[in-house]
Parts: C-alpha cells; sequence; structure tokens
C-alpha cells in the first residue's frame, strides 16, 4: 500500500513538473522522507536522480519545439554541476535536521517568489550575449543549493535565465530543463560517494515521475498557467511550513504550528484582500 501510494505521488509530482516546467521536483523529497519513510540524505540523493532524468525527459520536448538555448544551458549547466557536486560533498557531512530546515526554507522562498510572480522579460533577449562571468557565478551558487538540499532549482533557474539573458518565457523553461537535469546528476554523482540508494524504489519513482511528466506536458495547454502555479505556490507553500514545524523541537511544535497557521492566514488574507499585497505583484512574461 506504502509503495503504491509512492508511486501515486510520485505520478503527481511528475505531472506538476511537466505543467509547470520546475518545481514539481522540490516534493520529492518531503514525499521520499514522510511516505516512503527514507532517512532525509538518501530521500535527497534518491530526489536529485529522480529530478534529474525527468527533466531530461522533459528537456527532449522542448528541444524538439526549439526552446532550448543549448550554448546558454550547457554554459549555465556546466557552471551548476561544479556547485552542485560540491553540494552533494558537503551535505553528506551535515545533520540530517539542519538539511530538512533548510530544504523547508527554500521551500517557503520558492512559494513566494512564485505568488509574486515573474519579471517581464525581453522576447529579443535571445539574441543578446550573455554576460559569462555572471552566469558562470549564478550558475553556481544555484546548482550548490541543488546539490545540498536536492531541490532541482526550475524556480531559481527559470528567472535567472530570463533575468540574465532576457530569453523568452518559454526557452528560459525549457532551456532550464537541460540545466536542472545536468545540475542534478552533478549532486547526485556528490551524495553517491557517501549515501547508500535503495535502486528498486528509486527506479520506480523515476519511471512514475517521468510518466507524470510526460502527461503533465500535454495537459500544459489546457490549463491557466496563472492559476495553476497560484495553487502549486499555496501547496508548496503548506508543505513547507510543515516539514519546518517537524524539524521543532517536539516541546515547540504546538507553537509553532500555531505560529505557521497564523502566518498563512495573514498572508491569505493579505493575497485576497489587499489590492497592494506584494504577493499580488505578479507581472506575466510576453
Amino acid at each position: 500500500m506504502t509503495l503504491t501510494l509512492v508511486l501515486a505521488l510520485a505520478l503527481l509530482v511528475g505531472v506538476s513538473l511537466g505543467l509547470l516546467g520546475g518545481g514539481g521536483s522540490i516534493l520529492t523529497v518531503p514525499l521520499l522522507v514522510y511516505v516512503a519513510g527514507m532517512d532525509a540524505k538518501e530521500a535527497i540523493a534518491t530526489s536529485l536522480f529522480v529530478v534529474g532524468v525527468t527533466s531530461a525527459v522533459g528537456a527532449i520536448g522542448h528541444a524538439r519545439g526549439g526552446r532550448v538555448r543549448w550554448r546558454t544551458g550547457v554554459l549555465f549547466g556546466a557552471a551548476g554541476m561544479a556547485g552542485a557536486y560540491a553540494g552533494g560533498r558537503i551535505g553528506g557531512h551535515i545533520p540530517e535536521g539542519v538539511l530538512l530546515g533548510a530544504f523547508a526554507v527554500m521551500m517557503i522562498g520558492t512559494a513566494l517568489a512564485m505568488l509574486r510572480g515573474r519579471r517581464r522579460t525581453d522576447p529579443e533577449g535571445a539574441h543578446r550575449q550573455l554576460p559569462v562571468f555572471r552566469v558562470l557565478l549564478d550558475g553556481a551558487a544555484v546548482g550548490l543549493v541543488t546539490g545540498l538540499v536536492g531541490a532541482g532549482g526550475g524556480f531559481l533557474v527559470v528567472p535567472a535565465l530570463a533575468l540574465l539573458g532576457g530569453l523568452p518565457m518559454p526557452a528560459a523553461v525549457g532551456t532550464s530543463l537541460l540545466v536542472i537535469a545536468m545540475k542534478s546528476g552533478a549532486g547526485f554523482a556528490g551524495y553517491l560517494a557517501t549515501v547508500p540508494i535503495d535502486w528498486a524504489l528509486t527506479l520506480a519513482v523515476t519511471g512514475a515521475a517521468v510518466a507524470g511528466s510526460l502527461a503533465g506536458a500535454r495537459l500544459a495547454g489546457r490549463v491557466p498557467a496563472a492559476l495553476l502555479s497560484r495553487i502549486f505556490a499555496w501547496f508548496v507553500l503548506a508543505m513547507g511550513a510543515f516539514v519546518l514545524v517537524q524539524q521543532a523541537p517536539e516541546e515547540l511544535r504546538v507553537p509553532a504550528l500555531l505560529g505557521a497557521a497564523s502566518l498563512a492566514a495573514t498572508a491569505g488574507l493579505c493575497y485576497g484582500l489587499v489590492s497592494r499585497c506584494p504577493l499580488r505583484r505578479v507581472v506575466h512574461s510576453p
């Protein structure tokens, strides 16, 4: 029953990745920890493999549609691989509670970034020469985060590509999948030296996620992207708060839960009722 539930949820993670072009991977670690029963380090390492393969499959479809900028993706991805490998090696020696706490903060930050939306990109920006040093620096920084906490980084990579090179959003999304696949593979290699992998479960989860991503890609044109992104952001925010509360000392969990619920209620009221709420500052890409 547990395996069936894990695979069903992995399928949903893949669907969200296919629909959003990123972000679904951030749910893989909580899935593996709280449903599959893995320890934090094994879950992070496994998630890197799942995310890497799923993103690579997704990138193929975008490449066929001409939505992958290979030079930009390889440059950003190469720097990200170096950062992800370092993060994976460092993460193998960091206490599990610290890693899960950092992951929860990453989830919350990602959700808030999704609610705020992305800045407008220049449709002609794809033809500009990118600042190589800045691309390498940002790629390494995003890669380090990927390796440390097992997040594919799609909602870090996409804005970075869009803002650095002014890539149109479809090209930024397609290129980000190439970058995520490269970084996740490097981060997984870093963890592989110190963390054991349950290959049977890993391959089963990967297969379900890949199937979900293919289904999600087919559904992408039928679901309003803005609505889907908002719903997913609130879900990620709730999951991040749950993981963060779980890492609090037992005697502090109830106050932490009440505090998280109060913050969520405040954010919801702000988003729903206050016209100038920062969470509503969404600017659509052309």
